[in-house]
């Protein structure tokens, strides 16, 4: 696997009820297929400010947001490689470099400890991103069971299915098992379409068939949500 990678695309989230998750899995067969990951619990830490700067910016949707975790597609120790990803959106626009370093050294790495292992222009994105913002520290663990295709077709289609969202805010470190708060409500799933371009006819058919409707949905901003309201002595419940 390359150690940097550049991503460009439209990314749309939509929440789906368990029969709509059917339906949608039952179009897709005869286009789509598991992916090189398939089937995966997806763990992430995200960084943020001691106040939370970039997740609140996030939650303000603007024309330009931005973030940085790490994320590993299984479980993993000190030498095990993972991915550390700064995240962009530009009007609609989803823009991802990451590079594939150990964990212990992306942590390092991270915490201003060590320089990254090998210099690239990614590498030269995230350093400056870490001394524009400053004290940049592990906020939030968040996992997640993923199952992910990609079209048969030329071309660069892929559909996510996300289910058993959790968060904590303690053991943040890839090394920990996954356990935590759930966000998703039971029987949902996210579903996330990722594409360069359009969305192929066929699924724009079963969207409108089962009435899905785009959302807004930020795993880490829902997260950060709860931690708000709690730190208010308020519910999100009331």
């Amino acid at each position: 696997m390359d150690s940097q990678m550049v991503f460009k695309r439209y990314e749309m989230k939509y929440l789906l009820t368990r029969k709509q998750k059917e339906a949608v899995l039952e179009a897709m067969k005869p286009y789509m297929e598991a992916d090189a990951y398939g089937r995966s619990t997806i763990r992430n830490i995200y960084y943020d400010t001691d106040n939370y700067r970039l997740v609140r910016k996030s939650l303000e949707k603007p024309v330009y947001k931005e973030k940085l975790r790490v994320r590993s597609y299984a479980a993993v120790g000190p030498e095990d490689k993972v991915f550390v990803e700064l995240k962009k959106k530009y009007d609609g626009v989803v823009y991802k470099r990451r590079i594939h370093i150990p964990e212990r050294a992306a942590v390092d790495y991270l915490a201003g400890k060590a320089a990254a292992p090998e210099k690239s222009q990614i590498t030269d994105e995230i350093d400056y991103f870490l001394r524009f913002y400053g004290n940049l520290a592990p906020k939030v663990f968040l996992s997640y069971e993923r199952e992910a295709f990609y079209t048969k077709e030329p071309g660069e289609f892929r559909v996510t299915f996300d289910e058993n969202i959790l968060w904590r805010e303690t053991d943040l470190s890839l090394e920990k098992g996954v356990y935590g708060a759930p966000i998703l409500q039971p029987g949902q799933t996210l579903m996330e379409i990722k594409t360069p371009g359009n969305i192929p006819l066929w699924m724009v058919r079963v969207l409108s068939e089962e009435k899905i409707r785009k959302t807004t949905f930020s795993k880490y901003g829902n997260a950060y949500t709860e931690i708000y309201h709690r730190e208010k002595g308020e519910s999100i419940y009331a």
